[in-house]
């Protein structure tokens, strides 16, 4: 394969790019990344890890969404376990080994292999992290509504931590799956369902209940209601955005940003009940 060696990033490229947008040492940092959009990298996707680390420092500590790359929830019966014949093939979750999600991109996956990484233990909702406070965001992860009260994205906001979005569309930002838990909204839309635990003693089954995340967590809500929640955010003159080598990127603070997504919510779900309002 052909390489255009005048858009090959290096790690170093990466830094001076990260430092610009605003990132800084002591940082805990949120990251969403579509790493096609950063263009060639020398050393790959570890090359935007390692620029990361090298600015936020050995105090500064690195996350991402992870999720799990199980397919098991296309197999659950109306009462949200799983059907017989496949109860014995679902591979009970792991957070040492089960995979990232590929729905969130390569650099999840990345970052949670990489040496001193740990992963929160909510198989959806989990996230791994890297450096001084990864122990502590990762530890105790509720197993029901797990993007809500004591979660990695609460600890994150109550840190003071900020959300990077590397190319990434802005309807991924997973922080405001904690906004969707927080808002006072009516109607939110309960998920009820079977989850797979790797254990010694074999698969242990657990019933999980949650805000629904792969919709609108109120019916009434627009499909991209994320994407124009977070638009509206920078719209009001928040966030910075610069590019880290070839991919426009916004990096937000997370408790403005949830603050606003939580008044952005209850306002959107009031008018969408009220239209006249």
């Amino acid at each position: 394969m052909d390489i255009d060696l005048s858009r090959l990033a290096t790690r170093t490229d990466l830094r001076d790019d990260l430092i610009r947008l605003g990132v800084t040492a002591g940082d805990m940092i949120m990251v969403h990344a579509a790493m096609s959009k950063v263009g060639p990298m020398l050393n790959g996707p570890d090359a935007l890890i390692g620029a990361l680390l090298d600015v936020i420092g050995a105090e500064g500590t690195l996350v991402a969404y992870t999720s799990w790359d199980s397919l098991h929830d296309d197999l659950l019966d109306e009462n949200g376990r799983v059907l017989p014949r496949w109860r014995d093939h679902v591979p009970g979750f792991d957070p040492t080994a089960s995979r990232a999600s590929r729905l969130n991109g390569i650099l999840s996956e990345f970052i949670r292999t990489t040496p001193a990484a740990r992963r929160s233990g909510n198989p959806g909702a989990s996230v791994a992290a890297i450096g001084r406070r990864a122990e502590w965001l990762t530890a105790d992860h509720p197993q029901d509504y797990g993007y809500g009260e004591r979660s990695p994205l609460a600890k994150l906001v109550e840190a003071g931590g900020r959300v990077l979005m590397v190319g990434a569309p802005w309807d991924t930002m997973t922080l405001l799956h904690h906004a969707d838990h927080l808002a006072d909204v009516p109607d939110k839309t309960v998920l009820r369902y079977e989850v797979p635990f790797a254990s010694a003693s074999g698969t242990m089954w657990r019933m999980v209940e949650e805000y629904d995340t792969t919709e609108p967590v109120v019916a009434a809500l627009p499909e991209n209601y994320i994407e124009q929640a977070v638009t509206a955010f920078v719209a009001q003159g928040y966030g910075r955005q610069n590019r880290i080598g070839g991919a426009a990127s916004l990096l937000v603070d997370a408790r403005p940003m949830l603050s606003f997504a939580i008044e952005w919510l209850e306002h959107a779900a009031a008018n969408s009940r009220h239209p006249d309002a």
